[in-house]
């Protein structure tokens, strides 16, 4: 029977881990290789080994509301996108409500994860770590792996000829802290990410201007969009509805491709920006910047296609012969993974995945007692993501949610694999991409914790509706079952509350109209009916 479990890592899934654990009455040890909790969340002005590097001014890219724990919400006066150092205070706070740091080893790396002699029959580990340079092996039932997909910095030098001659400075951008290091600097950012747009924005305000520009190299292009979405909403709340989930889903793809580009570029024309992706079905994370087209339709950012050569003191692009003089080229070119601690029998990556059962539980071991949290990428927040496999994790070392036989799992994992799309919703197409609602959802199954909206639209219309045509935040996973929280449906209908109140800071008097009042009335018989139909 599992009692004691190895956890590695104390980020944001980590944590959540730790909690999920001690509340099913396990044993949690979690080992943390730095000396703080936080993960990617905890800014240092150094690099760290084996995970991402926040630059000072990250905010989060998921509002408050959907990117919270689902049993613990933001404090309300926080801003609804999240700055890094706030975001941290969260953890520690989430830490403190439920007393899990005495549970975290900090300063302590883990060497080797290995199965025991009997692994067949006990399914243990032995867990071998340093501390303070001393050694410790220790044997668990189970180890929960919380390192994430954002460890080894990608930096495919071979794939930019002439690099070695080049005069100037260029890193990775994890090694990016403060824009002043741009001052007066001719800069190119290569690679279109949440980071590189970020780089570029920022090296804008004080890179060396006329007749100079920051440059932004992309190979494909990305739609990009403003946190503050339609009505001045955050983005997340609006597009992350299980009603329009379900409608994007019911839809084939050629529509909703559509579909995502004619919202895409109500904002601003893509294509007159040099920004549209080079393949709008296939579904690419958007880019979130508040800033970038402002930047770019006042000249202080050129977008640029892929780097032809580089040479000492300039680089030439694709599609033109003219060279552009540059002193430092920052490559924003993302991040690998890897278990250096596992053997690859047990875990191993290829292409950019692992062989996982549901993204979690490697497939092919006899006893299911190894699970990687937070090893995906759902069009959604990573804290409930990871959260929700961790509740889920925990009642399958309990022995109380059973997996299908290594067989089934492993088939289900090939077909995965294959990236075979079925025509219809948005086409996930790179590796550990996910459908962030029915994802979750499937979890929820597994441990009876998924709202039965059906027989909850007999009980508690309001609720219902608020839950399928609003936001799909957190709160909704602790309505019922495994893990239930009495405080679910409160912070539910509340968000909207929370989430107003740090914009609106200053009072004004608001009167509707008789048509406005009627308009509503007339909108919510529309939804309600709107739900029988889908229901029925």
């Amino acid at each position: 029977m599992v009692k004691r479990v190895a956890i590695v890592g104390a980020g944001v899934s980590g944590l959540a881990s730790i909690k999920c654990c001690l509340e099913e009455g396990l044993q949690p040890t979690c080992f943390e290789r730095s000396d703080d909790l936080g993960g990617l969340w905890r800014f240092t002005e150094h690099v760290e080994e084996g995970r991402a590097s926040l630059y000072k001014s990250v905010v989060s890219n998921s509002s408050k509301e959907m990117s919270c724990y689902s049993d613990f919400p933001f404090p309300e006066d926080y801003p609804n996108f999240v700055p890094n150092d706030l975001f941290l205070e969260y953890l520690k706070l989430y830490a403190k409500q439920f007393n899990l740091l005495k549970y975290i080893q900090f300063k302590t790396k883990i060497c080797s994860v290995t199965k025991c002699p009997d692994f067949d029959v006990s399914g243990q580990w032995e867990v071998v770590t340093v501390h303070e340079g001393k050694q410790n092996s220790a044997i668990f039932d189970a180890v929960m792996v919380c390192t994430g997909f954002l460890t080894n910095p990608n930096l495919p030098i071979s794939s930019f000829p002439g690099i070695n001659t080049f005069k100037g400075q260029y890193f990775h951008s994890r090694e990016y802290k403060h824009p002043d290091v741009f001052k007066d600097k001719r800069v190119l950012v290569v690679g279109m990410g949440n980071s590189g747009t970020d780089i570029a924005v920022e090296a804008s305000h004080l890179a060396k201007k006329v007749p100079f520009l920051v440059f932004l190299s992309t190979t494909g292009g990305s739609w990009v969009i403003s946190r503050v979405f339609d009505s001045g909403y955050p983005w997340d709340m609006v597009f992350m509805t299980r009603f329009q989930n379900a409608f994007r889903n019911f839809l084939p793809t050629p529509i909703v491709t559509w579909l995502i580009a004619k919202k895409m570029n109500s904002w601003f024309n893509h294509a007159n920006y040099g920004l549209i992706p080079e393949n709008k079905t296939q579904l690419r994370e958007p880019v979130l910047n508040d800033e970038l087209p402002g930047r770019i339709i006042t000249g202080k950012v050129l977008i640029k296609p892929s780097i032809k050569e580089v040479k000492a003191n300039s680089v030439i692009f694709n599609n033109t012969l003219k060279e552009e003089p540059i002193d430092i080229i920052v490559f924003a070119t993302g991040y690998t993974f890897a278990f250096p601690f596992l053997d690859e029998s047990v875990v191993k990556v290829e292409d950019g995945q692992a062989s996982l059962y549901k993204y979690i539980f490697p497939a092919h071991l006899q006893k299911p007692t190894l699970a990687v949290i937070g090893l995906i990428k759902p069009l959604g927040s990573m804290i409930p993501t990871g959260e929700t496999q961790a509740r889920w994790v925990v009642q399958v070392l309990k022995g109380v949610s059973m997996l299908p036989p290594p067989s089934v799992m492993i088939k289900e994992v090939n077909e995965r694999n294959k990236n075979k799309h079925s025509g219809y919703g948005l086409d996930y197409c790179k590796p550990l991409q996910s459908d962030y609602i029915p994802y979750i959802d499937e979890l929820l199954t597994s441990i009876n914790a998924k709202p039965n909206l059906l027989s909850m639209l007999l009980t508690d219309p309001r609720l219902v509706l608020t839950i399928f045509f609003g936001p799909c935040t957190p709160y909704q996973f602790r309505l019922t079952g495994t893990g239930k929280w009495e405080g679910a449906r409160e912070a539910i209908m509340t968000q909207w509350d929370r989430t107003f109140k740090a914009t609106k800071t200053r009072t004004v008097q608001e009167s509707p109209s008789l048509f406005e009042n009627l308009l509503k009335l007339f909108s919510f018989l529309v939804l309600l009916v709107a739900v029988f139909l889908i229901f029925l």
